[in-house]
């Protein structure tokens, strides 16, 4: 079993923004949430994207004018990220996610941990570190959104056998086994070279994070919560800060 950086920055990261559908329709869904969690925020606002990958959520708030940082482990994404964003207020940074304070110059409006970022973390704790680290980087009223895939209630036989995405060329298939408190994600990849199909498997641990427990961490620290259902199936925590 790999890390999750080695896993992205081998496996996942040269086909990522494929196995959403393409960055034009990544950004058009990036939009859509942001028009729905983050209407105001527009220029003169800032931001930070944890977890930022190619930009699904990044390029879209860069073209509203705000600033924002985006911070990822891997260097490639970041770097595809930049391409997309050229001419728009994003900086980068390749670092660990409870390091985004040390990149900022003061508070900011919005501070986003999109598509699993929290279940990629090493375990609770380090969750609840970033959680904690958010509170006082936020301006009152700023707004702290998340969402990740409830792992809390297991599949069981051929359901954990996930279809991903797939064309003449690739297909992306995602096997789950579950642990206690974490479930090791198998990304199994197809890729045709001529007439032939060759296959590549890679596997990390991503956090089976409770909804709930997300929660009670955001209100302990004063923040007003909600609960929803995201996008592709995601559960969605929207947190403001009074």
């Amino acid at each position: 079993m790999t890390s999750v950086e080695d896993h992205y920055s081998t496996h996942l990261a040269p086909i990522y923004a494929w196995s959403v559908g393409g960055v034009d329709a990544a950004f058009a869904r990036g939009e859509q949430e942001i028009a729905a969690l983050l209407p105001d925020l527009r220029a003169g606002a800032s931001a930070v994207d944890l977890g930022a990958g190619f930009g699904m959520h990044t390029v879209p708030l860069g073209r509203r004018g705000c600033s924002v940082l985006a911070l990822d482990s891997s260097s490639s994404l970041l770097e595809e990220l930049r391409a997309h964003a050229a001419g728009l207020p994003v900086t980068t940074a390749v670092d660990d996610l409870a390091a985004f304070p040390r990149h900022l110059g003061g508070p900011v409006d919005a501070i986003l941990a999109m598509g699993d970022t929290l279940a990629h973390l090493r375990d609770p704790a380090s969750v609840r570190t970033v959680i904690g680290l958010a509170a006082p980087a936020l301006r009152r009223g700023g707004r702290f959104v998340a969402s990740f895939r409830d792992y809390t209630v297991a599949l069981a036989g051929v359901a954990r056998f996930i279809p991903v995405r797939s064309d003449a060329n690739r297909i992306l298939t995602c096997f789950l086994e579950y642990g206690a408190d974490h479930v090791q994600v198998h990304d199994v990849l197809h890729e045709r070279t001529g007439a032939a199909w060759e296959m590549r498997v890679s596997a990390y641990r991503k956090l089976r994070l409770d909804p709930q427990w997300v929660c009670a961490e955001l209100r302990s620290l004063g923040f007003t919560v909600r609960l929803e259902a995201g996008l592709a199936g995601m559960v969605r925590v929207v947190a403001a800060m009074p």
